[in-house]
């Protein structure tokens, strides 16, 4: 078994995965340096087209091997589909996902352009319904205690929104909400 990056994203966190389980690190994909990151991507058709553009496969590091593609998160699953079903192609004789964050869940309204739920993979779905839409062996995120833990700081100092769907400060829903609320005292 080889555990692989998703290059780039995912590097830091395979190298950490090796380290910890002594599973060998290994490359077995190839990015192309001109492609953008593809959940940012304004449309479906954009992204799909990316997608494809995006990497290539080290055959000879997939050729009958049970591999584990490690990345750093999942937002919508187009491309983590597609690559899962390119590491099968190319020889891998199972693909296991492991994600160095929790499932993304929840809009993010401070900066990342993640403006609707029903965007995400994660969203209303269990782990083994995301494992089956990406057809990997098997799946693994990131505890929310653990991402805290790596990052070494209090959680309630940290923006978790997009994980938990508890923000730190007012979202566009809450404010709309508590105008309204607002408004109606005023009247009565």
């Amino acid at each position: 078994m080889w555990s692989f990056p998703f290059p780039d994203s995912g590097r830091a966190q395979a190298l950490g995965y090796s380290m910890e389980s002594h599973i060998p690190y290994s490359e077995g994909l190839i990015k192309n340096r001109f492609s953008d990151r593809t959940f940012i991507m304004p449309t479906q058709e954009a992204r799909k087209k990316a997608i494809v553009l995006k990497l290539n496969t080290i055959k000879s590091e997939l050729q009958g091997k049970r591999v584990i593609l490690v990345d750093d998160s999942i937002v919508r699953g187009n491309t983590m589909k597609h690559i899962v079903a390119l590491l099968r192609n190319a020889g891998a004789v199972e693909v296991h996902v492991r994600i160095g964050s929790p499932p993304i869940v929840a809009p993010c309204y401070f900066g990342v352009d993640m403006k609707t739920r029903d965007q995400f993979l994660a969203s209303g779905k269990d782990m083994e319904e995301i494992r089956k839409e990406i057809g990997s062996d098997s799946l693994g995120y990131v505890s929310i205690q653990g991402l805290v833990r790596s990052i070494g700081k209090n959680e309630n100092s940290l923006c978790l929104g997009c994980l938990t769907g508890d923000y730190p400060a007012p979202t566009p829903e809450r404010a709309k909400t508590l105008r309204q609320k607002e408004l109606e005292s005023f009247s009565s």
